[in-house]
């Protein structure tokens, strides 16, 4: 008779600030079809499923749950907090208020795992950053505005890195436009959801064990 292996599906949540990218970053891991012109629309709720190659010989199945981007002090609603096994924290590094909503994420999370041990990164997609067209020659106030955007997105890719260390947060640098630059966090966080099993050093030790515990059951 044949059987098949069932295999854990592990459940992933990714959220943050509307318009930060978080459909574009899964449609190009997923697809590797979203370019400059790609026309994404807002989300409601969607759900993509990811098959992680880490290496171990196997592929890793992540469901991933895309969230609608969230304004203000509109908080993510309770039912995401409740379920998944990993939360993916995105924000756009040129929009600090983007940033600032990821303290109160993490709070609600903290909050309502109840002692269940959960994965958290961050992701910063610099999809949104200005860079000068070939060939063009921008006049000085051009020049300084270019240098205050860059000043600022450095300045917020600073302060998540310092706020990630503080957390024990994982934090990751993406383009949503070039797909080999998603692939790195997605294998990481695979890899802390599906650890390798570990197996003994003694193998003739957990053998015996065994000979004695039916032994003893007889």
């Amino acid at each position: 008779m044949l059987t098949s292996k069932i295999s854990k599906v592990s459940k992933v949540v990714i959220c943050g600030g509307k318009g930060v990218g978080k459909t574009a970053i899964l449609e190009q891991l997923i697809y590797g079809n979203v370019t400059i012109e790609s026309e994404i629309h807002s989300t409601i709720e969607d759900t993509y499923v990811a098959s992680v190659d880490t290496g171990k010989g196997s592929r890793d199945t992540l469901r991933i749950y895309d969230t609608a981007g969230l304004q203000g002090s509109v908080q993510l609603p309770r039912h995401y907090l409740t379920y998944p096994d990993a939360f993916i924290l995105v924000y756009d590094p040129s929009d600090p208020s983007s940033l600032d909503m990821l303290g109160g994420i993490k709070s609600d999370i903290d909050k309502f795992k109840d002692k269940k041990e959960i994965f958290i990164i961050v992701i910063a997609n610099m999809r949104s950053r200005q860079s000068r067209s070939a060939g063009s020659s921008p006049i000085n106030s051009s020049q300084q505005q270019y240098q205050m955007n860059n000043d600022a997105i450095e300045s917020n890719l600073t302060r998540a890195n310092n706020w990630c260390a503080r957390e024990r947060i994982k934090h990751y640098t993406v383009n949503a436009m070039e797909r080999a630059s998603l692939y790195e966090p997605f294998v990481q966080l695979a890899s802390r959801l599906y650890p390798p099993q570990t197996k003994s050093s003694f193998p003739q030790l957990r053998q015996l064990t065994q000979k004695t515990s039916k032994v003893d059951n007889s």
